[in-house]
Order: C-alpha cells, then sequence, then structure tokens
C-alpha cells in the first residue's frame, strides 16, 4: 500500500521546502515536487500545511506500577492520545524492584507494551548492583535493542540508587556504547524535608513543592555531572525543572562533556502556585516530581532550548485518576506522583514557542523529534524525512486553535493540567509507519499496530568527542550522530 501527502511545506530540523512525500507501505520512498502517485495509491491534500517527522516522547511511564496502584493510561490508550497530538513514539521505563532481575523486567514490559498503537522502546532502570545487574545490562544491549539505562537519584527507600551504584552503572553502561538517564534529585534532602514538613502539620498538595525545593535538584545534577566527567561518560538528565540545574548543565556543555537536557513541556507553562489551589483535588492532580516551579525556572527552561544547552522535550507521562491521588489525603507524601501531557505536548511547545517566536519551526522539530533520536541512536530511522525512514508524519496546521480540555483529550484520566488553554497550532492528520492514524479529529489508532524499535548501541570510542577526566587521562565517550 502506498500514500502520498501531496502539496505540503516540508519541514525539519535543517530546513524547510514545498515537496511531497511518497510512503511505500511502512517507508517513505521519495521526497520531492511533483511526485506521480503509484496506481492505488492513497493522496492526502497537505495544501497550507506543513509536514514534519513525527513527534518521540523520550520519557513516558504506560501503565506504570507506582506508590500502590496503577498508572491509568496503558500502552495503548496513551500511545492512541500521542497519535492524536503528533506524537508517532515513544521511550518507555521498564522499572524492575531492587533485587530483581532486569531481563525478567524488560520481558514483563514487553508483554504489557503488544498493545501499543505507535511505536516504542524502552529505558531500563538500575535500581541496585550486583554482578548479575552488570551482565543483564550487556544482554540488554546485545539481544534487545536497549542502548540507554534509568537511574532515580530520587525516591528513597523505594527506586533511589546511592553514587556507588551509580559509579558502577555508568561505567559499565560506557564499556557497552549505551547512555544512561538520571532523575536529578538528593533523594535523602527531599525524605528529611518530607518528615519535617509533616511534623508541623503541613500535609496538603502544597507540602509537595516545599519538600522538594530548587536545590535538591541543582545539587543533585551537578553531583550526577561531576560523576560522570570522572568517568569520561555521557549523561542525560530528564525532566530538567530549574534554574540551578539548567546552569549546571550549561556549565559542563561549556568544557566539552556531554551533558544533556530534557525538558518536560509542562514545566514551560505551569507554575508552583497549582499546589495552592483551593480544590485539594485539583492541587492533587498536579503533584509530580519534580514539582512546579516558580515563573523564573521557566524563563531558564525556555533560555536552556532555545540556546541549545538543554536538547529534548518530554512529557513524564504517568496519569493517575482522582480516586488514586486521593491516597494522599492526609499525607501529600502518600499521592502518587504524576500528571499526563502526550497529547498535548507539541501543540504547548508550538504555542508557546513557535507563536511566541522563542524558538522556529525547524528547532520545533528538533526538539520534539530529531534530537531525540540522534541522542538515542535511532536517526535517520526515526525523527528524519528521508527516503529509507520509517513514514512517520505529521501534518500540521500551524494557526489552527483549540481548547484543552480533559472532556476531549483522548488520554485515560480525568484531569488535564492545561485545562482551558489556547493552544495555536495542532496535529491535522498524522501518519504512523505509512497508515492514516488520525485524520483531521478522527482517531484510527490501531490496537497493537505500533512495533518495538531496537536501539543499537553507539560505536567505539571517537577520540575527538574524549573528555578529560579529573586525572588528567583522555576519557573515551562513545557517540554516535549526536546533536552537539
Amino acid at each position: 500500500m502506498s500514500l502520498l501527502v501531496r502539496g505540503g511545506t516540508v519541514v525539519t530540523a535543517e530546513r524547510s521546502f514545498r515537496a511531497d512525500v511518497l510512503c511505500n507501505g511502512d517507508i517513505i520512498a521519495a521526497v520531492g515536487p511533483g511526485i506521480e502517485p503509484p496506481a492505488g495509491c492513497e493522496i492526502i491534500d497537505a495544501g497550507g500545511l506543513l509536514v514534519m517527522p513525527g513527534g518521540i516522547d523520550p520519557h513516558t511511564h504506560m501503565e506504570l506500577p507506582f506508590m500502590g496502584t496503577t498508572a491509568s493510561d496503558d500502552f495503548f490508550t496513551g500511545t492512541a492520545a500521542g497519535i492524536a497530538g503528533g506524537t508517532t513514539s515513544i521511550i518507555d521505563f521498564v522499572i524492575p524492584p531492587p533485587r530483581t532481575s532486569l531481563i525478567e523486567a524488560w520481558h514483563e514490559w514487553r508483554g504489557k507494551s503488544e498493545k501499543a498503537a505507535g511505536d516504542y522502546g524502552f529505558h531500563v532502570a538500575v535500581t541496585w548492583w550486583s554482578d548479575q545487574v552488570a551482565a543483564e545490562m550487556a544482554t540488554l544491549t546485545r539481544e534487545h535493542g536497549v542502548n540507554s539505562f534509568k537511574h532515580f537519584m530520587a525516591y528513597k527507600g523505594a527506586l533511589m540508587v546511592d553514587d556507588g551504584v551509580l559509579l558502577h552503572s555508568i561505567g559499565r553502561a560506557l564499556e557497552l556504547g549505551a547512555i544512561c538517564n538520571v532523575h536529578a534529585e538528593n533523594g535523602d534532602a527531599v525524605a528529611h524535608l518530607q518528615q519535617k514538613l509533616l511534623a508541623m502539620g503541613i500535609t496538603g498538595p502544597e507540602g509537595h513543592a516545599l519538600s522538594r525545593p530548587p536545590e535538591v535538584e541543582g545539587e543533585a545534577a551537578n553531583r550526577v555531572i561531576a560523576i560522570a566527567r570522572l568517568l569520561g561518560a555521557p549523561i542525560y538528565i530528564v525532566h530538567v525543572s530549574t534554574e540551578e540545574a539548567t546552569a549546571a548543565i550549561a556549565r559542563a556543555r561549556a568544557t566539552g562533556q556531554r551533558v544533556y537536557g530534557e525538558v518536560l513541556a509542562q514545566h514551560l507553562v505551569i507554575d508552583e502556585s497549582v499546589y495552592r489551589h483551593p480544590d485539594w483535588a485539583t492541587a492533587a492532580a498536579h503533584v509530580m516530581s519534580p514539582p512546579f516551579r516558580a515563573k523564573k525556572h521557566q524563563d531558564a527552561l525556555w533560555a536552556g532550548l532555545v540556546s541549545g544547552q538543554l536538547q529534548t522535550t518530554a512529557t513524564d507521562h504517568c496519569c493517575f485518576c482522582a480516586p488514586q491521588k486521593a491516597a494522599g489525603r492526609d499525607d501529600f507524601t502518600r499521592i502518587p506522583n504524576g500528571t499526563g501531557g502526550i497529547e498535548d505536548r507539541m501543540s504547548i511547545l508550538w504555542h508557546h514557542g513557535v507563536t511566541t517566536g522563542r524558538i522556529t519551526p525547524n528547532e520545533f522539530v528538533r526538539i520534539t523529534s530529531t534530537n531525540t533520536a540522534q541522542i538515542f541512536n535511532v536517526y535517520p530511522r526515526k525523527g528524519a524525512l528521508e527516503p529509507g525512514a520509517d513514514a512517520d508524519l505529521v501534518l500540521w496546521d500551524p494557526s489552527a486553535s483549540r481548547t484543552i480540555s480533559a472532556t476531549t483529550h483522548h488520554q485515560n484520566v480525568d484531569f488535564n493540567v492545561y485545562e482551558g488553554m489556547q493552544a495555536t497550532g495542532l496535529a491535522r492528520h498524522t501518519i504512523c509507519r505509512g497508515r492514516l492514524v488520525w485524520a483531521d479529529g478522527d482517531l484510527r489508532a490501531v490496537r497493537g499496530a505500533g512495533r518495538y524499535v531496537e536501539r543499537p548501541c553507539f560505536p567505539p570510542a571517537i577520540q575527538a568527542l574524549a573528555v578529560r577526566n579529573t586525572l588528567g587521562r583522555a576519557a573515551p565517550v562513545n557517540r554516535g550522530t549526536v546533536p552537539a
């Protein structure tokens, strides 16, 4: 089956130009002006629209077991909602409990993900350390297409790892040609502040933000950057939310260190005042980690994206409905952490980024798709519009507007953190692997149509990309084709 997208303006991370795009099966066959459609070809008129690579969300948690409950969006409903917003691929997280097998957890998540409507891959969390973990990391990279490992510096007593685990795991990933992701919050400090606030009688959602001030993120970011520098390893810091962490990344990059930063769309537009909402349920619906920050941090995050010091945008999509959030009504530490956002990420970034003049359409593609594909080594299969790439496209209407609401979204959750916001810029059509799956409001997502995307490890170390470690030696850095 073939499909021709005719008459649109192709927008990639590098340039914009008028062209048709011909998809043959699940692959892009040709890009250029005046392409003649093959016999029986489906034709989509893209006149007046922008044709871009489908969005890639590098940070989601579909049907995640967490804090005594399970995230309400599963791999079908979550990826289908992403499709409605122009996101065609995700990288989710396999999170094995401490002292359990990484391989067994990967198989468990692969079973859950078989229902996905869009393509997906996995980061695998390292929650403890032993010779078994080191061996299983090698198996995951060589046999299961995993090239990234996640570490939590937060959630003391559950998922948090200490500096010793970080040193072992980051070093092992470097040997394998993989990259490590890090949730940078000082878990000891958070636990201390939580108990102090509860002792003071502060039990509501406002306590969540007070227990995770910007300093706990800044300290953890600086610490893991120092550990990565000691080892000469690249590092990827997830959901950067503060001026302090942004500055730490910028300083490291200025010295030539390979540090990448990810921003959540939510943190760019929502501030900490939501935790003081008079309705407890509304305030609790915004509980996520890191929490929402004061407005000055939004300026720092935008500056990081504009300058290239921060490279990707994500959602940390992890939905919990009101009855689930109510588990923490008398104790904010028991409110399940997480919000939705996969359906709205691209519209929020276009509205607050492109229409305001902060970023260009090409930069929009870079931070919603291409950079993620390059950092996690699936470019140009993903994140590109060129012959041979996967036929994942979004036909974008840059001037159309909508009002975001839980009453109309496709996410399986009863609240939307962007409720009532007007967003200009939306997906008119979404194409996954050459199939039209979103057609101007008509969601045609197919359960199980998504495929697992194996991500190869990076090639042998390139001396030109070496970082000097603290011992003065040139330490190798395994990188492929990546953004600066």
